[in-house]
């Protein structure tokens, strides 16, 4: 489900209606201060040319000489001496649940060669990721289910399933994932990096955040503005504080919407080949589809384990595969053979369990969701009806109805502070659609510049092969240099 770990595992997890605004003030009162910590670099594991190290940090910053947690840090040189060097540029992953570790290993000689050695460039794994500490739910293997964990409903419609396992998972996760759990959270994540930077020795840093990973780049921004140098967001969504993660969440059905036509275009070329050409017109592609989720509600296929194969299965499949073109093949494949009656590729996704405590961890504990069971089956009623092709699933009930209050109020994102972002944003991207990055790009005022590139699927630069898109990230990097106006790369 990943483009260089970009996206979350529960992106499509959402809920429905609104709550109370939650925003803290933009300068809010940091955490008491903990002595700044050291790294002790060594040649990773896995690659001689990348350092990692280990970066203490308090579990709880209000508590900071308590108990410590140990978070894996890494950093790619650059190849310029120091003199010729412009700092330190973070690379902050998507999520919950990506690994900043990863992310340099499978994306920083990328960024280092367009940014022409600008930086040296990091990577930290957050609380619950990869070689930092993780934490457990104890969730059964079919509670782990991504179409379960993820609150399809029903055939028709019905939550009272849906309902019941996240309460189940909710309990759950707070009793197994204890306090380490509750500290999974963009928040802490925030004051986290902060700690990298001061260990690094940086007065200021610059940033490349992707999809989740610009919440946390721009709530970093808003509550450290003075250690911001050149900050970069990749694919954002609505930062709006009283809904946070569920109105990313709920945004989704509409950005399915958005792109889905890219997908019906390829999968009616004339010049597709017999496997893979679904239609002869674009427009057949979609109620061909649903026809067959509806198809599937009723008699289910099979996948190559034997394991049932149901509505839910292809719609989330479709939902997946228009992050990117690349998984248009795989799509029409997995479409093709439920239509010739035969058993699918691939098994149902069942998510490791220290993944779904931190997915769920962070979503639940960064903002207070409803907790009217009646509003969430009001609000899967209505999206499906209005976007069938996520059948209700982006505003369904989730555990965080079941979970205790934030115990740190997110940040409202303001147009205070140096006007030194850029964002970047497809305009028909499924995960964080246009029309969040928009409410983003209206947040930060005169402190952003917003390049919108006329493609399709999730994550930009250095992704979507528009090479007007890289070249204005690029430059402002190396350079400083950013459009004096939002700007149109054309496709």
């Amino acid at each position: 489900m990943t483009n260089h770990n970009r996206n979350s595992i529960l992106v499509a997890l959402a809920t429905a209606a609104v709550a109370a605004t939650l925003a803290a003030p933009a300068h809010a009162a940091d955490p008491a201060p903990a002595s700044t910590p050291s790294l002790t670099w060594k040649p990773c594991a896995d690659a001689a040319d990348r350092e990692c190290a280990d970066l203490s940090v308090p579990l709880d910053y209000n508590r900071p000489h308590g108990q410590q947690l140990s978070l894996a840090v890494s950093r790619l040189h650059s190849d310029k001496p120091r003199s010729k060097k412009r700092g330190t540029l973070l690379l902050i992953p998507g999520g919950p649940g990506g690994s900043g570790v990863d992310e340099l290993a499978s994306r920083g000689k990328a960024v280092r060669d367009a940014t022409h050695g600008a930086y040296d460039i990091v990577g930290l794994d957050p609380r619950g990721v990869g070689g930092s500490p993780r934490a457990r739910c104890g969730l059964s293997d079919d509670d782990r289910e991504l179409t379960h964990l993820l609150s399809w409903p029903g055939a028709n419609g019905d939550i009272r399933e849906n309902v019941a396992r996240s309460r189940r998972t909710a309990e759950a996760c707070l009793r197994n994932g204890g306090e380490l759990l509750r500290s999974f959270s963009t928040a802490n994540e925030v004051h986290d990096i902060d700690r990298f930077r001061q260990a690094l020795g940086e007065e200021k840093l610059s940033a490349l955040g992707t999809s989740y990973g610009t919440y946390v780049g721009a709530q970093y921004a808003q509550k450290y503005p003075q250690h911001t140098d050149r900050w970069v967001l990749d694919s954002s969504g609505d930062p709006d504080p009283s809904r946070g993660e569920r109105g990313w969440l709920a945004n989704m059905a509409g950005g399915a919407d958005d792109r889905f036509p890219d997908f019906a275009k390829w999968a009616a070329d004339p010049a597709r080949d017999a496997a893979h050409r679904l239609a002869d017109r674009a427009e057949d592609v979609r109620p061909m589809v649903l026809d067959l989720a509806a198809k599937l509600d009723r008699t289910p296929g099979s996948f190559a384990n034997g394991k049932p194969l149901n509505g839910n299965h292809l719609r989330h499949a479709i939902q997946q595969a228009l992050y990117s073109d690349h998984s248009f093949q795989g799509l029409a494949e997995l479409i093709k053979a439920v239509q010739d009656g035969k058993k699918a590729a691939g098994t149902p996704v069942v998510l490791p369990d220290d993944a779904a405590a931190i997915t769920v961890g962070v979503l639940c504990n960064d903002v207070e969701w409803p907790r009217s069971v009646p509003s969430y089956a009001r609000a899967v009623a209505a999206d499906r009806a209005a976007h069938p092709l996520t059948a209700g699933e982006p505003v369904n009930v989730t555990p965080c109805a079941f979970w205790p209050a934030p115990a740190e109020k997110p940040t409202r994102i303001t147009g205070n502070g140096p006007s030194n972002v850029l964002m970047i944003q497809n305009l028909r991207d499924p995960a964080t659609p246009y029309r969040g990055a928009l409410k983003m790009r209206e947040a930060f005022g005169d402190r952003a510049r917003l390049v919108s590139v006329d493609s399709g699927g999730h994550g930009a630069y250095l992704d979507s092969g528009n090479a007007c898109g890289d070249l204005a990230v690029s430059t402002f990097l190396a350079t400083g240099v950013r459009p004096e106006r939002d700007v149109l790369c054309k496709g």
